[in-house]
């Protein structure tokens, strides 16, 4: 099981670089990146918070605050007053962002057509459903690994506060 999980991932490493490398020709095609076709995307349905838009993207917040800015300067996207935050305004497509996102998006569905000829619409939607499944598991592994760590460190911690200010390898040597 280990092992088969573990070729998954590598298949899965290489179909997302084949999507990313699409992707890029795809938005190139049509003057943008992958990035900026990503985040058009995720602030096509409701403006949000770049912040918010990075946690769906699950990317860092810097990184996408550069690529904002970019789309507010060249007049794809602008930055609105946020009512529910002073100091955290909404992204927001401009009329000018909605066409470009169109336009990569009808040429995404010709190239989605092409990559999905021969694949049954049935194992498109067992594939989604198990990919899914593997990211939650994913995810709620990744929690317990870094609640155990948190719980391994304030052990540690208080370990080395009775001991005093030494390290607890330090203070194991120590004779008693």
């Amino acid at each position: 099981m280990a092992e088969e999980l573990a070729l998954l991932v590598a298949d899965v490493f290489e179909a997302a670089g084949a999507l990313r490398r699409a992707g890029e020709a795809l938005a190139g095609a049509e003057g943008q990146t992958q990035a900026r076709w990503q985040l058009m995307s995720v602030v096509s349905e409701e403006s949000l918070p770049v912040a918010r838009a990075a946690r769906r993207l699950g990317v860092a917040r810097q990184g996408v605050q550069r690529i904002a800015n970019e789309l507010v300067r060249d007049g794809l996207a602008e930055f609105r007053d946020n009512p529910d935050h002073r100091t955290s305004s909404l992204l927001a497509l401009t009329p000018s962002g909605r066409r470009a996102l169109e336009a990569i998006t009808a040429r995404a569905e010709g190239a989605h057509r092409a990559m999905g000829e021969g694949i049954a619409q049935a194992d498109l939607a067992t594939l989604r459903a198990l990919l899914r499944r593997l990211t939650e598991q994913t995810d709620q592994w990744a929690e317990a690994e870094a609640e155990a760590e948190a719980e391994a460190g304030t052990a540690a911690e208080a370990g080395g506060a009775k001991r005093g200010t030494r390290s607890r390898a330090a203070t194991d040597r120590l004779p008693e």
